[in-house]
């Protein structure tokens, strides 16, 4: 698909424009009105292909609700898990705790992981159906508010009694900054992976305690136009950190539901990199 669809598209779902501005441009660059409808299948996420691991794995006890009060979404814990295991906090994309990230959730608690995939929507009635929606609810968040649901999770994931007393944090897009803003803001954080996440303020670089792991789709021109200052800020302030753009994956290039969007091969190699990385500074005691 061509380069400037997908751009076109990454602004519109990142709140640049109006859904129907965002038809009517791609009518012009498909064009027709015809093509572009048959564009839409391949930009949109299509959650028929979300389940990776099904709903019902055997391998895992799965649960729906509170792990704090207020504090909602899918837990995750491998049923026949040996000890205490570390604890990830899974943040979501810009559509809530949809079909997707709840399979990201599981396949890290089939990696050893006890899992959380909280839903940011959950104080406004819980993550809705209807993908717009949800992006317009998301951009009514306030980021105090979005800071302390994150803190709250993370310390009831590390004092879960299954989990060893740490718990770090995995986000995409949306996500992926919230994780770089709670690794600024919460000291207790054992780790930080960041998906193609907006980038904290140089200044506050120094706040940050947690090592981080950060990748990047080497397409993503509006993200990575802050990396160069905060890697910079990173290595100033002598923060433990790892940082990888995969050349020619865009934006959301984890995302398998997306068919315009997704990388497998870069998925893999960042998946890999992710799980490594936190089972290096997750597991332990705390």
């Amino acid at each position: 698909m061509d380069q400037k669809i997908i751009n076109l598209f990454d602004r519109y779902t990142h709140g640049g424009m109006s859904r129907r501005d965002f038809l009517d441009k791609l009518a012009l660059m498909a064009g027709s009105t015809a093509a572009a409808t048959a564009m839409l299948p391949l930009l949109e996420n299509n959650y028929a292909h979300a389940a990776i691991v099904p709903e019902n794995d055997p391998r895992l006890v799965l649960t729906e609700g509170e792990i704090a009060p207020g504090i909602k979404g899918l837990l995750a814990i491998p049923k026949d898990a040996k000890g205490k295991l570390p604890a990830v906090l899974v943040i979501h994309e810009n559509r809530g705790l949809n079909p997707h990230i709840k399979d990201v959730t599981r396949r890290l608690a089939l990696e050893g992981f006890v899992a959380f995939g909280a839903d940011y929507l959950a104080p406004a009635g819980g993550t809705p159906a209807d993908e717009e929606k949800a992006r317009e609810m998301i951009g009514t968040l306030k980021p105090e508010d979005v800071l302390a649901y994150s803190q709250g999770a993370i310390k009831a994931l590390a004092a879960h009694p299954q989990a060893n007393g740490k718990a770090g944090a995995v986000g995409f897009c949306w996500g992926g900054g919230m994780v770089n803003a709670l690794a600024v803001a919460d000291p207790t954080l054992a780790a930080g992976v960041a998906y193609y996440g907006r980038q904290p303020d140089a200044a506050a670089v120094p706040a940050i305690k947690a090592p981080l792991l950060l990748h990047y789709g080497g397409l993503d021109e509006r993200i990575n136009a802050g990396i160069a200052d905060f890697e910079k800020a990173l290595k100033a302030n002598n923060k433990v950190f790892e940082l990888y753009v995969y050349e020619g994956a865009n934006h959301a290039f984890n995302n398998d539901t997306n068919a315009a969007r997704y990388d497998k091969a870069a998925a893999d190699l960042a998946w890999g990199r992710t799980v490594a990385f936190l089972k290096e500074n997750v597991a332990g005691t705390a």
